[in-house]
């Protein structure tokens, strides 16, 4: 039987031990901090210690990878969190910046084997982008029991 994934309820579990990386690209700052702040409320719920939750901040969407790199490549962190919004222009500059940091958080996860929240919003405009700024937490929630379930496996 097939699933409504709108219907996949991912109950928060005690994850206070765990070390959590977030990276937030600055561009587009008024709504990637609102998906930064979804993401550290709900942080709260699964009992992370803000001790054990470092934030790098990088300027664009592009610089997200690499900064996801060093994390992974550290072993410190149970899971990432990548930020970012890329809005549509007149120009294919979206299509490159969305690609490039698609493909570069995908590479991280598979070379590293360390999950990583896609909290990167592709939009055609500042509205739609507006309005999914709280996804922020959703996402949390599937990279933290991508996370548990890689460690029971």
């Amino acid at each position: 039987m097939v699933q409504d994934a709108r219907r996949f309820k991912l109950i928060p579990f005690d994850a206070s031990s765990w070390r959590l990386g977030i990276v937030r690209a600055h561009f587009n700052d008024h709504i990637t901090k609102l998906l930064q702040e979804n993401v550290l409320a709900r942080a709260k719920q699964y009992k992370l210690k803000p001790s054990n939750i470092i934030i790098a901040e990088v300027a664009g969407s592009i610089e997200v990878p690499l900064v996801l790199q060093k994390l992974a490549a550290s072993g410190k962190y149970d899971a990432l969190v990548a930020i970012a919004c890329v809005i549509r222009g007149e120009t294919a500059h979206f299509e490159y910046v969305s690609k490039y940091i698609t493909e570069g958080i995908l590479r991280v996860q598979l070379d590293h084997k360390t999950p990583i929240a896609f909290s990167v919003l592709n939009c055609d405009n500042e509205e739609q982008a507006l309005a999914r700024t709280e996804l922020g937490g959703e996402h949390l929630d599937a990279v933290l029991h991508q996370a548990r379930l890689l460690r029971d496996i």
